[in-house]
């Protein structure tokens, strides 16, 4: 299922890598079961920060650690744990990121997916640091699992693989998935101990739209419905996918933001309405989860006040499969582009709304191209709309199986 770990040279060239991470504690992704949390318990793994080290932390069961890590094993077996992801979809990569763990990281691992209907009934406490799975918890999983598809019999995404150690230059240990159907639950396997310090889930959201009203109104382009980035001219500061994250952001680092574009005019001019007159902008352009008709639209610049925009442009179109291909492999230089929301003067930490009258495309889309200029950060982008049938959507507009 999964090809040969890439180097961390290449990793820049991971396509994946600007997916939404599915797994993410912020998106509600949660462990909910482990063998062993000795040192540092397994709900760090899907924390959205970065992992840290201090040298000076230490808890009562020993070395503090920013990741999951197991006690040394004296005991038949490997240690593994559950993970329900936040949103369930397509997962096209992995991040298993060992960073700190240099003399106690698992040397290899394995996962494996399924698509469960039932929910498991584990409620794992808020911290299980120094502790581990009693038997009679052991036989409630096996039991549950035994009914739904024993997780130990479930497809592998990523076969027995070796991981690199924590430091800098090898801590990120990528894996390329070709798996074709819709995940719920992972089981992330260590062999046979040691520590994990993050583990990012890359995909697209799968939703099942059969259960929506035509007439309802949804946020197109959310990595909950299943819209997601497939490109952009810079990101800096922050990742665009950031813009169709839940809620409203919690900082900067939540947004979307650029570099000072270098081609600025020595001496800014404005037009008639006050939009600065610049020779150069920024983009990022997403599919959404549906094609649809979009009604409204939402700019939020929240947190960026001295960094925002000075303006912004939303084009959109409707495009196949195969011109999808095409776009990517011109860096979106083709397409077949319409304005949806003409040029808009932004302000610092604002939501913008635009309603109907405000949009000048009557017709369905699949993606949208937003334009900033010349440069700044944008923390949200939301896209009201009602979903419209079009022939051959991608992947992730298709109504999900249940099952594996």
């Amino acid at each position: 299922m999964a090809e040969r770990r890439l180097t961390a040279k290449t990793s820049a060239e991971l396509d994946f890598l600007q997916f939404n991470d599915l797994a993410c504690e912020t998106v509600g992704g949660k462990v909910i079961f482990a063998t062993d949390e000795w040192f540092a318990p397994a709900k760090n793994l899907l924390k959205r920060e970065p992992p840290q080290f201090i040298a000076s932390a230490f808890t009562e069961f020993g070395k503090w650690m920013d990741g999951w890590e197991t006690r040394r094993k004296r005991i038949p077996g490997h240690d593994w744990c559950i993970i329900q992801v936040g949103v369930p979809g397509l997962i096209y990569g992995f991040d298993v990121d060992t960073s700190f763990f240099t003399g106690n990281h698992s040397p290899h691992v394995s996962i494996q997916a399924a698509c469960l209907d039932e929910l498991p009934p584990f409620t794992p406490g808020e911290d299980r640091t120094g502790m581990a799975a009693t038997e009679t918890q052991i036989a409630a999983v096996a039991k549950f699992y035994d009914r739904q598809l024993h997780s130990e019999a479930w497809p592998e995404l990523v076969s027995v693989s070796e991981l690199q150690p924590g430091y800098s230059d090898c801590c990120h240990n990528y894996f390329r998935v070709s798996f074709k159907r819709r995940v719920t639950h992972l089981r992330l396997n260590m062999y046979p101990d040691g520590g994990i310090a993050r583990l990012r889930v890359f995909g697209i959201g799968m939703r099942d739209w059969s259960s929506v009203p035509i007439n309802q109104d949804v946020d197109l382009v959310a990595l909950t419905n299943g819209g997601v980035c497939l490109g952009y001219s810079d990101a800096h500061f922050g990742h665009p996918r950031n813009m169709i994250g839940l809620g409203r952001a919690a900082n900067m680092a939540d947004g979307w933001e650029t570099a000072r574009r270098l081609d600025r005019p020595k001496k800014l001019k404005a037009d008639q309405r006050g939009i600065l007159q610049v020779p150069g902008w920024e983009w990022a352009v997403f599919r959404l989860g549906h094609p649809g008709l979009i009604s409204s639209i939402e700019v939020d610049t929240n947190h960026f006040k001295g960094n925002f925009p000075d303006s912004c442009r939303i084009e959109a179109c409707l495009l196949t499969p195969e011109e999808e291909i095409q776009c990517i492999q011109t860096r979106w230089n083709s397409g077949k582009w319409e304005v949806l929301l003409p040029p808009q003067k932004l302000r610092p930490h604002l939501r913008h709304q635009y309603s109907k009258a405000d949009l000048t495309l009557n017709c369905p889309v699949s993606h949208v191209r937003l334009i900033i200029a010349p440069d700044g950060g944008v923390s949200r982008l939301h896209l009201w709309g009602r979903l419209m049938s079009v022939t051959g959507a991608p992947a992730n507009q298709n109504r999900p199986p249940s099952k594996l």
